[in-house]
């Protein structure tokens, strides 16, 4: 494997100084070399000039936040990442890369999630550049490298979880996005590895039922909600006939037996328990008529 190594660039200012003062220099005495009649003497110095031109060849600019993998002809011969004007062996080739955090959206894909209910699945990556060698030289197109592998672990990571939790304590992908962008960044962060990438964060960004059973699951979480809430009122309402009944042989307001105490609790649980409001009727006759 190609792993990213430093490579010791000149300075390019300095480097440029030599080869103008070699230029000027070989030029202005080669000139004068020729009008002396000392060809010999002339061409030396106009082969002095021409390896300073070769030369000039070697100077480049690293941007910030981009390194430059230096190869020879064919074999890696290290990366320079410090900003600035630099100067290496003209007969290297300088492949730029970039070092910038960036970020992409997944295409929704259509998985099917832990209970086998097909769901609508995107999510945000945000990655950048670690191993410039390992980058270039590892795999074919970094770029799409990311995209293809993203996608890949995306559905590995949803066919782990249900869409909605039916159980206590269960992780669900609608209701625990946090362990689920912490899973999805570790199943990158494995399949990047060997690419010198580094996943800086990995969120859902888009999550639904496919079409097919949206409405149906609708239905069922509707359903599910009513439950819950017609749990809660009948809780509630329980408490407060049990209240009522104390109070009442409390105070010794009324005293009833069992068969008034069951007609009581209810009357009280359909007043408390009903949807619409109930309306009253009163006795005017004796409370056991």
């Amino acid at each position: 494997m190609y792993r990213e190594k430093p490579h010791a660039a000149l300075n390019g200012a300095l480097s440029l100084l030599v080869i103008l003062a070699v230029i000027i220099g070989g030029t202005t005495l080669a000139i004068r070399a020729f009008m002396a009649q000392h060809d010999a003497l002339g061409v030396a110095y106009i082969v002095g000039v021409t390896f300073a031109l070769i030369a000039s060849g070697g100077l480049f600019i690293v941007q910030p936040n981009e390194a430059k993998a230096l190869v020879l002809f064919g074999t890696y011969k290290g990366t320079v990442k410090q900003d600035g004007f630099w100067w290496a062996n003209p007969f290297f080739s300088k492949q730029a890369i970039s070092l910038r955090v960036r970020n992409f959206e997944t295409t929704k894909l259509k998985v099917n999630d832990n209970h086998s209910n097909p769901i609508e699945i995107g999510a945000i990556i945000v990655w950048k550049v670690t191993d410039s060698a390992e980058a270039l030289f590892e795999v074919d197109d970094y770029v799409r490298y990311v995209a293809v592998q993203s996608e890949s672990a995306l559905r590995a990571v949803a066919t782990q979880y249900p869409y909605d939790s039916h159980t206590a304590g269960e992780l669900s992908l609608s209701t625990h996005t946090t362990e689920v962008s912490q899973a999805l960044e570790k199943a990158l962060a494995e399949r990047l590895l060997k690419a010198g990438v580094e996943v800086v964060e990995a969120r859902i960004s888009h999550l639904a039922y496919a079409q097919e059973i949206a409405a149906a699951m609708l239905q069922r979480q509707q359903a599910s909600a009513i439950i819950a809430a017609r749990q809660k009122i009948v809780e509630g309402a329980v408490g407060m006939v049990e209240t009522a009944l104390e109070l009442l042989s409390a105070r010794s307001i009324v005293n009833l037996d069992d068969e008034r105490k069951a007609a009581m609790v209810s009357n009280l649980l359909v007043v408390l328990c009903s949807e619409r409001s109930t309306q009253p009727v009163v006795n005017t006759g004796s409370l056991y008529s």
